[in-house]
């Protein structure tokens, strides 16, 4: 596994790499649901105004963003891993298990991997980690917030399944409404069981 743990600075040469793509994650910290993760390769000749750290935008901006990017980035794909995944080999391996999944899915072999964070899977693509990188680097805020849409369209859709435990508000973090609930109801199929609130809630 790759490590690297200081921030690295903008290349100015990643600008005028055409196949770039950009990597992130939603999901590690929830109780529930499965790891989202997307890489994105962006359109020079198309750009998209506005891209920035998921977090940092509003709902309405991202559905708006989210909707632009995946008609106009040149390629995208989300790649996840599964909550039995996540209880089977651990919330970080299952993350860059779901990152590889995400550049594996795209129709074309990057040129470069731009990966947000101090990790790398391991892989053969020709990548590097970059600290704070969904709020600086196109592709990677671009991945950002395609990995975040589609994680909370995902959570609001358990939210009909699984009633009760209020995955479209929380979307699966351990808010006081989400213990609540958990201590009442109990964990259900989605929630990891391998996180120490789910744990202790089947006690």
């Amino acid at each position: 596994m790759a490590r690297n743990p200081n921030h690295l600075e903008i290349d100015p040469q990643w600008e005028i790499i055409r196949l770039l793509a950009g990597v992130d994650e939603v999901g590690r910290g929830p109780l529930a649901g499965d790891v989202v993760t997307a890489a994105v390769i962006l359109d020079p000749q198309r750009p998209i105004t506005g891209l920035a750290d998921s977090k940092k935008l509003s709902e309405r901006r991202r559905q708006s963003l989210y909707q632009e990017i995946t008609e106009k980035a040149l390629h995208w794909n989300v790649g996840r891993a599964s909550v039995a995944e996540i209880d089977e080999m651990n919330i970080l391996q299952a993350t860059l298990l779901a990152m590889l999944r995400a550049v594996d899915g795209l129709a074309v072999v990057p040129e470069l991997v731009l990966v947000d964070g101090n990790r790398l899977p391991r892989w053969s693509y020709h990548a590097q980690a970059v600290v704070g990188g969904d709020g600086h680097i196109p592709a990677v805020s671009a991945a950002s917030i395609v990995a975040k849409v589609t994680r909370d369209t995902e959570l609001a859709n358990l939210d009909t399944l699984y009633p009760g435990y209020g995955f479209a508000s929380h979307k699966g973090y351990g808010t006081a409404q989400h213990l609540a609930a958990l201590k009442l109801l109990g964990p259900c199929p989605v929630h990891r069981q391998s996180f120490r609130p789910v744990r202790e809630s089947r006690r």
